[in-house]
């Protein structure tokens, strides 16, 4: 398969290493640096990307972004509740999950489209970064409905000082403001290595899923269905969304790949301290263990030939 990403391999391996019970152990401070790495690579060049266009371009398409995003965990909330039979808590901490976006499935589609030499908007960092924040807030709300002294001080201090956005962020702003030429001497360094460090850390997530797959037995065949029909309907919310806004082939599937994501990094973190009720091996079982390789083998691929059959037919 000529399309195919070759860093999802490494993905594949830890899995099979994590099955058989291998040793194989990525050290803590690895992979604590490994994602440090690249959640400000990607920062970087979302802003370098977007020091290409002006801000008044990026603003319109990223409140429609957001305001359509904010339609996953709304729609994920009543499945969870009236057909999953899932409690409150648990229902609108998952929808917040599914609600938010996962940077590492984000990375693995940038670097699918760049094997195939497929553009997409610079601005999708932008994207990025905003939909981590409106789900987790929705989720809590859904979940706490009716209820008295949600911390909201503590949940909103998780998210926006949270590393993701920290990082994210920052790049975002210094790749803005050093523009193309200003970040050069750094290329090597976080462009020229992104795709080799990327794999290492795919690695570790591949060890992560098979440790966490006793979760989803456990979660009953429905959070399994879910884990997978949910990102198939958000991708496609993303999909026409990127249409009507316009956006190349590229910015499309990437539009898709981040509605279809589950976060497993910011919204586990804001649940344990607004929802402390939910249980976590059902939210982070099924966005890590069921979304996030159905995106990375099968999600991702089918995007890019969906927006590319979009495009044809809209042409």
């Amino acid at each position: 398969m000529p399309s195919f990403e070759p860093v999802i391999l490494f993905f594949v391996l830890g899995v099979i290493a994590g099955f058989v019970r291998s040793d194989l152990k990525i050290p803590g401070v690895l992979y604590e640096a490994l994602s440090i790495f690249l959640l400000l690579a990607i920062g970087l060049k979302g802003g370098v990307e977007l020091a290409r266009y002006p801000l008044s371009d990026v603003a319109l398409p990223a409140l429609a972004v957001v305001v359509a995003g904010a339609l996953i965990p709304l729609a994920a909330f009543p499945l969870l509740r009236r057909v999953g039979k899932l409690s409150t808590a648990d229902a609108g901490s998952i929808a917040a999950h599914y609600g938010s976006v996962s940077v590492v499935t984000f990375a693995v589609g940038s670097s699918y489209l760049a094997r195939l030499g497929e553009a997409a908007e610079g601005y999708m960092t932008v994207f990025l970064v905003l939909l981590e924040f409106p789900a987790l807030m929705i989720g809590v709300l859904l979940a706490r409905r009716g209820e008295q002294g949600t911390p909201w001080r503590q949940v909103l201090h998780e998210v926006f000082a949270g590393k993701s956005i920290v990082l994210l962020l920052g790049g975002l702003v210094i790749g803005w403001a050093a523009g193309p030429g200003g970040i050069a001497p750094l290329d090597r360094l976080f462009f020229d290595l992104f795709k080799g460090l990327l794999a290492f850390f795919l690695l570790e997530m591949g060890l992560v899923v098979a440790r966490r797959f006793g979760d989803l037995r456990r979660a009953g065949i429905f959070l399994i269905a879910f884990a997978v029909l949910m990102p198939l309907a958000a991708a496609g919310l993303g999909l026409v969304t990127g249409m009507l806004l316009g956006l190349s082939v590229g910015g499309v599937t990437l539009l898709a790949t981040l509605y279809a994501s589950a976060s497993y990094i910011a919204a586990p973190a804001a649940m344990r301290i607004a929802v402390p009720q939910a249980n976590p091996a059902l939210s982070i079982g099924a966005a890590l263990g069921i979304t996030f390789p159905f995106n990375l083998v099968v999600g991702i691929p089918l995007y890019h030939r969906l927006a590319q059959y979009l495009h044809h037919a809209g042409a």
